[in-house]
């Protein structure tokens, strides 16, 4: 297992990963100039690592190839918006939709249908149009990415959820289950409450103005 799963296909993963990562930063700080309020307070990014990817093909009864990691799984880019309130999310999904060259092609809205133990996210498929090769051999080429986007308590949450789901031999597994749950829940009323409060300052400080 001495090659890389990617091959000659790393550099422009990477360089896609940039250009995502860059035209992200430059949309916020374009809402930033226009409304004072960054619009997420962490961005975090990532190519999954060669053994992740290996494993993952294994797990999907896939062959440990390029084609397998670049085309028939989409996670080989993945980031994370991380964001203070509920509504940045779909703020940020909108800018999404508009980066050049960019198709959304799967999206899953984990935050208002969670899963039922209580995980809420938002996850987007996204193709990108390249100037590289891909591993089809099509040119402009299309590479994908992953983005999930949560608010702070929701990314607090799957945090503390994925610690549990890989740490082995956890005593009374149940009864952590059923407190995450009620956990998710109690954050979710929260996350809605911290919408409503800013909501409502925003409204004054409009309905303030003469």
């Amino acid at each position: 297992m001495g090659t890389d799963i990617y091959g000659i296909y790393r550099t422009s993963l990477e360089q896609v990963m940039e250009t995502l990562v860059r035209e992200i930063r430059a949309y916020s700080e374009r809402e930033k100039a226009r409304t004072g309020s960054t619009i997420y307070e962490h961005l975090l990014y990532r190519i999954k690592t060669d053994s992740s990817m290996r494993g993952k093909c294994d797990r999907k009864g896939l062959p440990q190839t390029e084609r397998s990691a670049l085309y028939d799984i989409h996670d080989a880019i993945g980031l994370r918006i991380v964001c203070r309130f509920i509504d940045d999310i779909y703020t940020n999904i909108n800018y999404l939709r508009q980066l050049p060259q960019v198709e959304v092609v799967e999206e899953k809205d984990y935050v208002r249908h969670a899963k039922p133990n209580g995980y809420r996210s938002y996850h987007l498929i996204l193709a990108v149009t390249t100037p590289f090769t891909d591993v089809l051999g099509h040119n402009p080429g299309r590479y994908f990415a992953e983005i999930q986007l949560r608010t702070l308590a929701m990314d607090s949450w799957a945090s503390l959820e994925h610690e549990m789901k890989y740490k082995k031999h956890i005593q009374n597994p149940e009864m952590i289950s059923r407190e995450l749950k009620r956990c998710a829940d109690e954050l979710a009323s929260c996350d809605l409450s911290m919408q409503t409060i800013r909501n409502l300052i925003r409204a004054d400080n409009t309905g303030g103005k003469s």
